[in-house]
């Protein structure tokens, strides 16, 4: 009510006592339907537990001896407040914040370019397919020495530093001073920052006549446009049949995944069960947009595939989708919510679990701590079953049942329905970590700073078709290789270390696609989709 004369106002406050007395019994009568004295308690027990917190950090701050960064003592008490919880549950401090929040956007403000600190300097690798920086003309092995008249090389350069100036609000313009070594000479570039893709499609391409291959990294926002982008380009090249590759894939949003999955099932088909603290369950049912409900599918996991990538091949297999191709999964069956904290940072809290169309969990036990946890592929090397289907230990009763029969389990993973071992020979472990190491990388980055005119005029495919990785730049890796601390011997691995070079110069050249079509030439888990192919065809003869 508003307060018109002094009369009014008396007659509110003589009427005070009266409306407060009301305003306390439909609060206790609404409390007692809704039954929140149990909760009063609780919050009361949280309160309590929180003012102890917080009173030990005033004690610190205000009465400690020595001066204490109380931030990081949060910090810690943070992190070991989660690791007595579970595995997944994880906190994202305020500094590495944007970095997760971006990967999980599927985009970030730029400029749009990968770069090395390359002899005190920025050297671009390549520029991102549309972004700004390649729409202004910059290219690979320019060297960005200004932005805005910031000095940007010499020995104190810090690569954060550099990623500050680059980065920025969207649709602001940074002035650039690029120096390129192939024609010596400067050029001023002018580019307007904008929402710069991070790519979660690797690649998508034709294998063979009606067989496309999509590979997904991680379940972003932006997955399912560029996964419907990317199938659609296949459908219209020809593809009834899919290779859809979760290889390595960390999981990300259940939404994203679940799109995914409608896209091959048909309508009212089960794709996920989630239960909660509460026991609440709710459940996901495919709908009659899918565009692939029709083709054939082969879906390609690893130990390291995990989350929602595990919700992909477990409702697909569940249904009678396609043919699940590889090994066993990373077994995660547990759903987290990102909360903020208030301070720029966030955590990462498990607030249910999730359950396949058939009913079981694939979540791995984590009772023996994180360390135990995250150490399965030793556990999984050692007791053969990277090697050997009937390695794998499954418990009878996790046994399930599909639709039409199929025998499947819980308690840890996806189970392939086709088996391909993992090639564990010291040449090919060695192999894969000075990949991942960065050291290929590198070297051929500094390989293309010597021949980059090599290249000038030579398309994806001719590269593909004529270029040949000779014995000498071989032997020259790995002696680079050994210079950087990798003692390697692949003296009897020369083809895969070849093509391994190979991809990497196409990577670098014609981006992530290209890359993965060289490594797939000689791809087991292919081959195997490819020898499947072949006995279906002989078998309908």
């Amino acid at each position: 009510m508003k307060n018109k004369t002094s009369t009014t106002l008396n007659k509110q406050k003589k009427y005070l006592p009266l409306w407060i007395g009301l305003a306390l019994a439909i609060g206790v009568f609404i409390g007692s339907k809704l039954n929140f004295n149990d909760n009063t308690e609780k919050i009361f027990a949280t309160s309590s537990k929180k003012d102890k917190l917080n009173r030990l950090i005033d004690y610190i701050d205000y009465e400690y001896v020595d001066k204490v960064n109380t931030d990081s003592i949060v910090d810690v008490t943070v992190y070991g407040i989660l690791s007595n919880l579970d595995p997944h549950s994880v906190y994202i401090p305020k500094k590495e914040y944007q970095h997760s929040a971006d990967d999980m956007r599927g985009a970030f403000i730029g400029i749009g370019v990968s770069f090395y600190i390359y002899k005190d300097s920025i050297a671009v690798i390549r520029t991102i397919e549309g972004g700004p920086a390649e729409q202004a003309g910059i290219k690979g092995g320019d060297r960005i020495i200004y932005a805005d008249g910031k000095k940007l090389f010499g020995e104190l350069v810090q690569r954060d530093s550099i990623s500050n100036y680059l980065k920025g609000e969207i649709n602001s313009k940074v002035a650039l001073d690029v120096y390129r070594p192939s024609e010596n000479k400067t050029l001023e570039f002018k580019v307007r920052r904008k929402q710069v893709p991070l790519v979660s499609v690797d690649a998508s391409y034709m294998i063979e006549e009606e067989l496309g291959y999509i590979k997904i990294n991680r379940f972003s926002e932006t997955t399912f446009r560029e996964f419907e982008s990317a199938l659609e380009k296949l459908k219209d090249q020809g593809a009834t049949k899919l290779v859809l590759d979760l290889r390595d894939n960390p999981g990300g949003y259940i939404s994203t995944a679940e799109r995914i999955v409608d896209e091959f099932l048909e309508n009212n088909k089960l794709v996920l069960i989630t239960k909660n603290k509460s026991g609440e369950i709710n459940k996901t049912y495919a709908t009659r947009r899918g565009d692939f409900e029709h083709g054939k599918l082969y879906v390609l996991i690893n130990e390291n595939s995990a989350s929602a990538s595990e919700i992909v091949a477990g409702a697909l297999q569940d249904n009678d989708k396609g043919t699940i191709i590889g090994r066993r999964s990373f077994g995660k069956g547990l759903v987290q919510r990102e909360m903020s904290l208030g301070d720029g940072s966030a955590v990462r809290l498990t607030i249910a679990r999730y359950y396949t169309p058939t009913g079981r969990s694939i979540q791995r036990p984590y009772g023996n701590g994180n360390d135990t946890y995250y150490n399965e592929y030793e556990k999984r090397y050692r007791n053969g079953e990277l090697l050997h289907a009937d390695s794998i230990k499954v418990a009878d009763s996790l046994k399930y049942t599909t639709p039409k029969g199929k025998v499947v389990y819980g308690g840890g993973g996806i189970i392939p329905d086709v088996f391909v071992a993992k090639d564990t020979s010291v040449e090919n472990e060695t192999l894969q970590y000075v990949s991942r190491s960065g050291f290929m990388s590198y070297f051929i980055f500094e390989y293309l700073e010597k021949n980059r005119a090599l290249f000038k005029d030579m398309n994806f495919e001719d590269f593909r078709k004529n270029y040949k990785i000779d014995k000498s730049l071989s032997e020259e890796f790995i002696e680079y290789a050994k210079f950087n601390e990798a003692q390697i011997d692949l003296s009897n691995y020369t083809e895969e270390l070849r093509r391994t070079l190979k991809a990497n110069i196409a990577q670098q050249l014609f981006g992530p696609n290209a890359y993965e079509i060289i490594l797939n030439e000689n791809d087991p888990m292919i081959l195997k989709v490819l020898e499947l192919e072949a006995n279906n065809a002989i078998g309908n003869n």
